[in-house]
């Protein structure tokens, strides 16, 4: 069995099955996703669709990020948060414009029954974006931080190459995981299209969203794979490449 992370989808639906073409994906393999699966390309409704259909097939964690934080909130209470329709929101409901009522309130109980993070047999973390808890998710005061926050990848880019794990200068937070997988803060913004890597927490969200693509990870082996460009896949919209 091969376990696979994937970044963030942003409506890409396209990007996604090109994504598990090429990753050859087989029925004992496990995909863990790290959230933000709508808002962005005009395929959000569908993209989730598609995913409910997959775990059907494959064993498949869904964390939760912000963007589907949002979107669950539209879909349980009909609320168009401001700085949601902003920044994909308004695409979102578009796509859903065909679906039933009755499909809707599934895809509210799929984003309700989404986790906030999930830790493995190996003491690794999964988790959108991060925490600021030195003592590690458990003790998170403010659950919304763990698809929000973006210092914990901040601390990760500026803390010296040589300081081990073991070390006393080493962060507390990142001691509690062998390793950290996150989305939410796209590589691309770091002048990298491909997965980071910064002590021992893996960035997967490669700006699907924007300009980049939508890339899976095999955490053992490390290797990736890559959609194309995803905006290429969507030659006629913007994305979120307009805000």
């Amino acid at each position: 069995m091969s376990i696979y992370v994937i970044g963030d989808i942003h409506g890409g639906l396209k990007a996604l099955i090109q994504l598990l073409n090429k990753m050859e994906i087989k029925d004992e393999d496990q995909l863990i996703f790290l959230g933000d699966y709508v808002d962005g390309w005009s395929e959000s409704a569908q993209v989730i669709q598609f995913l409910r259909e997959l775990s059907e097939k494959i064993n498949c964690i869904f964390i939760k990020g912000n963007h589907d934080a949002w979107c669950e909130t539209w879909l349980k209470t009909d609320y168009v948060n401001p700085t949601w329709y902003m920044h994909g929101g308004k695409e979102t409901i578009e796509s859903y414009v065909n679906f039933s009522k009755e499909v809707k309130e599934q895809h509210l109980l799929f984003f309700q029954n989404m986790p906030l993070y999930h830790i493995d047999d190996k003491n690794r973390l999964f988790i959108h974006a991060g925490f600021t808890s030195m003592h590690g998710v458990e003790k998170e005061v403010v659950k919304e931080t763990f698809y929000y926050d973006r210092t914990l990848w901040e601390m990760a880019l500026s803390l010296d190459k040589n300081i081990s794990q073991d070390s006393e200068l080493y962060p507390n937070r990142l001691k509690h995981y062998s390793e950290i997988f996150i989305g939410h803060t796209p590589t691309i913004n770091f002048n990298s299209y491909e997965p980071m890597n910064a002590a021992n927490v893996w960035n997967v969200d490669t700006g699907a969203t924007f300009y980049g693509k939508l890339s899976g990870m095999n955490i053992d082996t490390k290797d990736f794979f890559q959609s194309d460009v995803v905006r290429t896949l969507y030659p006629n919209e913007m994305g979120r490449n307009k805000v």
